[in-house]
């Protein structure tokens, strides 16, 4: 069965998380290229609501959506609401006491 789940990004502003491919922090070059490329391409979504840009998500459709919020945090909700598994064996993971 296929379902939408939907993330809030910040300020009201929600994308479907079962789209989302990855999730990067804006400062790198090559980052800030990709986001001018898809603004001149008409392919940018502005969700920061004039705040600065802290994660840039790209999307299966080729889009990209600028939140305000960490990348972190939006990763977080989504494994909170438990849509995309979590790392194989992390759950199991114990930490290393031999330091």
């Amino acid at each position: 069965m296929n379902y939408i789940s939907l993330i809030n990004i910040g300020y009201g502003n929600i994308v479907s998380a079962n789209r989302i491919i990855s999730i990067i922090g804006p400062e790198s070059a090559p980052v800030k290229r990709m986001i001018q490329e898809a603004r001149d391409n008409g392919r940018l979504i502005d969700a920061t609501c004039g705040r600065r840009t802290r994660a840039v998500i790209i999307m299966d459709s080729g889009h990209i959506v600028l939140s305000a919020i960490q990348p972190e945090t939006v990763a977080n909700r989504i494994l909170d609401k438990n849509i995309m598994p979590r790392a194989a064996g992390a759950e199991n993971e114990q930490p290393d006491e031999s330091e």
